[in-house]
């Protein structure tokens, strides 16, 4: 135990005063000498270790507890997240986790001043200084620092520092301890079918014109390639209500990454899959994109020789209604999502994931090398 050595001090000094009181050692002289060589040696002890540390005991929870099912004075708190830093911000309502997902078992805060009391922080990577002057200045021992990256690696800018930081991650990445995108889920009752939102146009991609000026990405190359043999409706990048309602006119979405890492699958694939549309994918392998929805709700452009086959069989589909609505049979099985129109809760889905995380899992991490596991994977 933490006192251990001090019973056996006591001991040591009690057989002392034992020996001094039996008359063998009554020169005072040398009882001052001998108590300070005890106290020499003391303080040698001292300066040399550390003190030995109290831990307080684990605390353990009863089978009710755990259940869920103990009283209110028993009942283990709710963790709370703080948000230190609102991506490009977007901030919602802190209550909106449990209004709009039902995700009540934790709580949220941006009330920075908390930093030393809260479960967890949530730190998004790009609003990080270089020089990490804006992170916290304190941290306790069991705190999960959850790292907050939904972009790939060549536009993930390498801080110094930050390597050995966190010990919870949330990326778009299948072995993050939290995923970013939303997930196909099974339904608990098969539905009897689904029935696609009426449709005014063939082929669409909506893209920030920005992105149209540099020829040499892969993505515009693909673009022009079909543009050659099927027309493509290009629409500069809109938002809200507009931009979900557009992707729901449209047949098939191009849902062209940005950037091909494995598994950067991104909004621009899983918001057509959640409206209605059948997305046509460029991107990862078709494997990886199985790996997190089924294999017949989508078109890969890897599945064809060329841009001329691609067009071809779009063109096919749209002559031939029932194989089209084939590539929604999956959602008698499944569900995934719908996204939100308005853009302040464009992040609010991975935030709340990460504040019901800390209140399923108490399990702390340590991610020794972020660098080496993420930044130089492909």
């Amino acid at each position: 135990m933490c006192f251990r050595w001090l019973k056996r001090l006591f001991l040591f000094l009690g057989s002392i005063m034992t020996v001094l009181s039996t008359g063998v050692l009554r020169n005072l002289t040398l009882v001052i000498l001998i108590l300070s060589a005890l106290t020499v040696l003391l303080l040698m002890y001292f300066k040399s270790s550390p003190l030995p540390k109290c831990h307080p005991s684990p605390v353990e929870w009863s089978e009710t507890e755990k259940s869920g099912n103990a009283s209110a004075k028993t009942r283990r708190k709710k963790p709370v997240l703080l948000v230190w830093f609102w991506p490009e911000n977007k901030k919602f309502d802190l209550q909106d986790c449990k209004t709009l997902l039902g995700i009540g078992d934790c709580q949220l805060s941006d009330d920075k001043s908390l930093a030393s009391e809260v479960d967890g922080v949530l730190l998004y990577h790009k609003a990080i200084s270089q020089d990490l002057s804006n992170l916290p200045t304190s941290r306790t021992r069991t705190q999960r620092w959850i790292w907050f990256n939904p972009d790939p690696p060549l536009v993930s800018q390498q801080i110094p520092g930050i390597q050995a930081l966190f010990n919870l991650t949330m990326t778009y990445r299948k072995d993050a301890d939290i995923q970013v995108r939303w997930k196909v889920s099974a339904r608990k009752t098969p539905e009897k079918g689904f029935t696609p939102p009426p449709k005014r146009r063939l082929v669409c991609w909506i893209v920030d014109s920005k992105e149209m000026t540099n020829t040499f990405n892969q993505t515009y190359n693909a673009y022009v390639d079909l543009l050659k043999h099927i027309a493509v409706d290009l629409i500069d990048k809109m938002e809200g209500e507009d931009y979900l309602s557009t992707i729901k006119s449209c047949k098939f979405y191009l849902s062209f990454e940005s950037s091909i890492h494995r598994d950067y699958i991104t909004e621009k694939f899983t918001t057509p899959l959640a409206l209605g549309t059948v997305p046509v994918a460029l991107g990862p392998p078709r494997r990886n994109y199985e790996s997190f929805v089924p294999g017949s709700s989508f078109i890969h452009v890897n599945d064809f020789a060329d841009s001329a086959a691609l067009a071809a069989h779009l063109q096919s589909l749209d002559q031939d209604e029932e194989a089209y609505l084939r590539y929604f049979d999956w959602r008698k099985f499944y569900t995934i999502g719908t996204p939100f129109a308005d853009e302040k809760y464009r992040f609010l889905h991975p935030i709340c994931q990460a504040c019901h995380h800390l209140s399923v899992s108490r399990v702390f991490r340590y991610v020794p090398d972020l660098y080496k596991w993420f930044l130089v994977a492909t």
